[in-house]
């Protein structure tokens, strides 16, 4: 399997350094609270203490999953095709919220069922001053597929796919400017298949974390938690990442957890969004634990089984906001809270610089 060298970002000197640096800034210890921890990531990952965060980046991984025939999703899978185009055409919420913080977006077709129809010039997003950054949508296609196999008689995917799925990712992020990503999906049944990843990679059980997805009644849900059960038999054996990914995955998924992996070994920032983004991020640790170190997990998805995702991932999210709709979105809402942590360790005077007494210390 060949997939990038990761370097931790573990340095107890910088470490040190860094530490020193927040703590004497004007503020009581540990003021700050999360914005201090997160500023001292930013500052491991860029082996700094003036942290830079350049022309950020979105990316959403579109794909289809053949489970979706079972009736697990709310919404027909015609729907992944349509918000691609209206992602294309600038009208998503990810669209809105990658123009107010100034992130390049990139829609990734990693295997959508349906082919997406060419736009005019006039439909494409409308451009905006950015950070560097060409406000239109680009496309990309990586297709693997017309979506994977209905894993509810078979793997989704075989493992030669899974893997060459990964690698793709991890092209489309070698292609980005900048040094922070967000990363978002789009896919009508996808939380089936991050529900499955999560139940296979760890303790959690599967009936603790099948929720409601996009809106599914009490009978849905009772439906589609019978489904899953039946799909978790099935793939009983497959607890390895690589293995799991290729039985329960779905091609976005396994495209970000390749594109995280990437990310992670230029030393980018990479933003975590919700559930599904989480399921591709327990997948890259699995494969290499290092990279958790460059994952900010941006916010606490309403989806059940998030919280215990994240429980698992011993990972503290910046947001909980009651937020289910993926697409990068909360990433994007967090994103203010990460330049508050730059801006904070590169702008905010020191006790000594400022000539602002310390607090004198108790015997």
């Amino acid at each position: 399997m060949h997939l990038p060298a990761i370097a931790s970002t573990a340095n107890p000197s910088l470490q040190a350094s860094l530490l020193h640096q927040i703590d004497h800034k004007t503020k009581p210890l540990g003021a700050l609270g999360q914005i201090e921890t997160l500023a001292l990531q930013l500052g491991l990952i860029q082996q700094s203490g003036r942290i830079e965060l350049r022309q950020p980046q979105v990316v959403v991984f579109a794909a289809d999953h053949g489970l979706a025939d079972e009736g697990v999703s709310a919404y027909p899978q015609a729907v992944t095709v349509q918000m691609v185009l209206n992602m294309l055409q600038g009208g998503a919420a990810v669209n809105v919220l990658a123009r107010q913080h100034g992130f390049g977006m990139t829609v990734v077709d990693a295997g959508v069922a349906a082919p997406i129809p060419a736009l005019p010039a006039s439909a494409t997003s409308p451009t905006s001053p950015t950070s560097g950054n060409d406000s239109r949508t680009r496309l990309l296609s990586h297709r693997m597929g017309p979506g994977t196999r209905n894993m509810a008689h078979g793997p989704a995917m075989t493992e030669a796919q899974a893997l060459a799925t990964l690698q793709q990712g991890m092209t489309v992020v070698r292609e980005l400017p900048g040094n922070v990503v967000a990363f978002g999906e789009m896919g009508i049944g996808n939380t089936s298949s991050a529900s499955l990843l999560l139940a296979a990679l760890s303790d959690v059980p599967l009936e603790a974390v099948v929720g409601r997805g996009t809106g599914l009644s009490d009978d849905q849900l009772t439906h589609k938690q019978r489904v899953l059960h039946k799909v978790a038999q099935l793939h009983a054996a497959a607890r390895a990442p690589l293995a799991a990914l290729a039985a329960v995955g779905g091609f976005e998924i396994a495209m970000m957890a390749g594109a995280m992996l990437q990310a992670a070994s230029e030393r980018r920032v990479v933003l975590v969004d919700g559930f599904i983004a989480g399921a591709a991020s327990l997948v890259a640790r699995g494969l290499n634990p290092h990279c958790a170190d460059y994952m900010v997990y941006t916010h606490r998805s309403a989806e059940a089984g998030h919280r215990l995702m994240l429980n698992q991932l011993q990972a503290q999210p910046l947001l909980d906001l009651g937020m289910r709709l993926g697409e990068g979105s909360g990433a994007l809402v967090a994103w203010p809270l990460v330049q508050s942590a730059a801006l904070l360790m590169n702008e905010m005077a020191s006790f000594e610089s400022a000539g602002v007494s310390q607090a004198s210390a108790t015997t």
